[in-house]
């Protein structure tokens, strides 16, 4: 896959992290085809960038319950 450039990205934190300051992950909605994902503790470190099919897919088992911590 190719580099994404996300300087420019804006992230939302994602509704299942936790208010207490652990398991926060942020995503951003910017591009169609795929969706970036990072750790909102260090916001200047790597991101996973997923591809939209996938990201679908993972959400999708999670509001269904098939991913349990």
């Amino acid at each position: 896959m190719r580099s994404v450039d996300l300087s420019a990205a804006s992230w939302r934190k994602s509704s299942y992290s936790n208010q207490d300051g652990g398991a926060c992950v942020e995503v951003s909605d910017d591009f169609i085809a795929v969706v970036p994902v990072r750790d909102s503790k260090n916001p200047h470190g790597p991101a996973l960038v997923i591809p939209a099919s996938g990201w679908s897919a993972f959400v999708s088992a999670v509001k269904d319950g098939h991913l349990t911590a």
